[in-house]
């Protein structure tokens, strides 16, 4: 069924881009077009779960299914096809690009009404979809990079997709800004990415992830295996937005809600976590690449989770939560937790989808407003979208029984069984931070009193295309961390670990994972939950019974404020230490070195000795009579000179 199935799955979003970009204009009709892109993309998530139930029925060593649907590069015994495995890893992805990407498709219907860009908007996102399948569905490095920049392109158009649009961000005046530098930073990352799979090959003479596994440690050394995935590892700190490559994502939000989250929540963020959890074989084998991860990871939590504190903006609130989000799921990569990463990424992309389509509800019915200081009191004019935004709030924050809780929690218990205290309490004050400014968002937003203008701002539920996919975020958001019970409850209640167990054999056994006792786990969990509670009664202390509190601790502890409020300087000191030394030597160098000492000044030197031998000539045609005989008298006594004494 693969074989059959695979080819519609891949080739359907690009038959959607194809359709909508090529004659969306010419269609005209918003229903039809809209139609069509969510059919691209929601046929090919029905056909994924027919493939599920087959692999359901295998015996999960042999559910890895392998189909090549044609030949690309060949060279003497080099040879690279399109080739795609969907194993239980891939699986996973497939399911949730798909899945979570059909619900942003028909959101888009609703949100994107009456936009002159609306086919071309339907266009890119299939096209931002196929890529993404591309990326997880690849059998080797050089599939997977195809699909890898193919995201990073749709990123930058999308992101831009209201390139006439002023945005409020640093350093950035258009919409167009930010998505260049998304792609330039993306780019910074791909480099690093190159670079290790050029090791790679050299190493092992192919690209085949399997291939590439099955040889390991082979003639490398345990520096080389360093240098290989650490440069990988600056790829994915580039998609996913980890220290220092992680500037571009807050700025992400300069395009429609739609687009923020199908980056952040279905496809591109998670591109590098695939790509490590893919090659787990590999980065097991290197303990200074894990530590690496881990440490990056746990500071990027940390430091985006305290930014989210003092946000105003609702969407760079979810923008910052994802980046702290994705710090999460590394740490639980530098540990050797492979099921908690994946595990949470999958409750990741069920909760910030909601969280962000619920977002984009809010600025709907608000007529684009987007500061919650000037909303409150939204409860009442949008209870649904209250209400879903209140379960994917709590999920984030990790309260019981929402998936957030359990994705969380087992990569907080992960982290302190293997022995780092320091991961775990770094980790904990994250997540009590994102309690907190989530439900500083809740409360500003939908509660407290109304601080909207009245005359201009008149607030509304969205439509029915834009609630019923919130709805059922909220029960995929409720419901799916069942799929990963804690173990302490039962041998087999963890189905996603039993799941994914065969794909991250080699490397749990690389790792030697330590084991928590059912007692500490119970205790993790509870002080866990503990934390997640305080930071909600903290902000419901601050904002609904003290609502002059924020203010004065502000004021109290002015420095901190400050140095939250400008993200920690990050964007200053690219800003400063690169981007303007960069601009300042060019101009310097290439601009008056080059440009104007050696190119213009050759080409001005020319026209000077082109000119000065014209004035040359011009003195000798005078046009004077006399001179030309003198002239002529002088050449024929030259020449019978020659002829008598020559």
């Amino acid at each position: 069924m693969a074989s059959t199935l695979l080819p519609f799955i891949l080739l359907l979003p690009f038959a959607g881009f194809l359709v909508n970009g090529l004659l969306g204009k010419k269609i005209g009709s918003e229903k039809v077009i809209g139609a069509i892109g969510t059919a691209a993309i929601a046929l090919p998530f029905l056909f994924a779960v027919l493939l599920f139930f087959e692999m359901l029925g295998l015996p999960p060593d042999d559910r890895a299914m392998h189909v090549t649907l044609a030949s690309w590069i060949t060279a003497g015994k080099f040879s690279v096809d399109f080739a795609y495995q969907i194993d239980q890893l891939s699986m996973i992805f497939l399911l949730i690009i798909t899945g979570v990407g059909s619900l942003i498709h028909i959101y888009s219907i609703g949100y994107m009404h009456g936009d002159r860009g609306f086919f071309r908007f339907f266009a890119y996102l299939n096209l931002f979809i196929f890529m993404m399948l591309n990326l997880v569905l690849a059998d080797n490095f050089l599939v997977t990079f195809l699909g890898w920049e193919g995201v990073g392109l749709c990123s930058f158009l999308l992101i831009g997709f209201w390139y006439d649009r002023k945005f409020e961000g640093t350093a950035i005046t258009w919409t167009g800004d930010a998505a260049k530098k998304a792609f330039v930073m993306n780019r910074i990352g791909d480099l690093g990415m190159l670079i290790g799979m050029f090791i790679l090959f050299s190493q092992f003479g192919t690209l085949k992830y399997a291939e590439i596994a099955a040889g390991l440690p082979g003639s490398m050394s345990e520096e080389m295996i360093t240098i290989a995935t650490l440069c990988l590892f600056l790829g994915a700190c580039g998609k996913s937005a980890q220290i220092p490559l992680g500037v571009w994502l807050p700025d992400a939000m300069a395009g429609p809600t739609p687009v923020s989250a199908l980056i952040h929540a279905a496809t591109m963020v998670t591109a590098g976590i695939f790509l490590v959890a893919r090659n787990a074989a590999l980065f097991s084998m290197s303990h200074t690449t894990m530590a690496v991860i881990a440490g990056v990871a746990v500071t990027t939590a940390l430091i985006a989770a305290t930014v989210g504190l003092v946000q105003n903006d609702i969407k760079k609130v979810l923008a910052y939560s994802t980046v702290s989000q994705l710090g999460f799921m590394f740490v639980a990569l530098g540990v050797g937790a492979w099921t908690a990463a994946v595990f949470h990424v999958m409750t990741h992309a069920f909760f910030k989808a909601l969280l962000f389509l619920g977002s984009g509800s809010v600025i709907h019915g608000m007529h684009e407003e987007q500061d919650m200081q000037k909303m409150g009191g939204l409860k009442k004019y949008m209870p649904q979208t209250y209400k879903t935004y209140l379960i994917g709030s709590l999920a984030i924050a990790g309260i019981v029984p929402f998936s957030g809780f359990f994705s969380k929690d087992e990569i907080l218990a992960s982290a302190f069984a293997n022995g780092n205290a320091i991961l775990w309490g770094v980790g904990a004050l994250a997540a009590f931070c994102t309690a907190f400014y989530m439900f500083r968002s809740v409360f500003l937003t939908f509660h407290g009193e109304e601080r909207f203008d009245h005359h201009h701002v008149h607030p509304h539920e969205s439509p029915a295309t834009m609630t019923i996919p919130l709805w059922i975020l909220a029960v995929l958001a409720t419901v799916g961390g069942f799929l990963g019970l804690p173990i302490v409850l039962g041998e087999h209640v963890h189905a996603l670990h039993s799941w994914l167990e065969p794909v991250f054999a080699q490397a749990s056994a690389n790792m030697h994972g330590h084991h928590l006792s059912h007692s500490l786990e119970w205790v993790l969990m509870g002080v866990s939950l503990t934390i997640a509670a305080l930071g909600i009664f903290l902000a419901y202390r601050m904002y609904i019974q003290k609502p002059e509190l924020p203010n004065q601790v502000a004021g109290s502890f002015k420095g901190l404020y400050k140095l939250l409020w400008n993200k920690w300087y990050v964007d200053e000191a690219y800003q400063g230490g690169v981007v303007k030394p960069i601009w300042e030597g060019s101009k310097s160098i290439l601009l008056k070195g080059i440009d104007k000492g050696l190119i213009d000044g050759t080409l001005h030197g020319l026209a000077k000795m082109t000119g000065g031998a014209s004035n040359l000539f011009r003195k000798i045609q005078s046009g004077v009579a006399q001179q030309y005989m003198l002239v002529f008298m002088v050449g024929i006594l030259v020449i019978i000179g020659w002829l008598v004494f020559g």
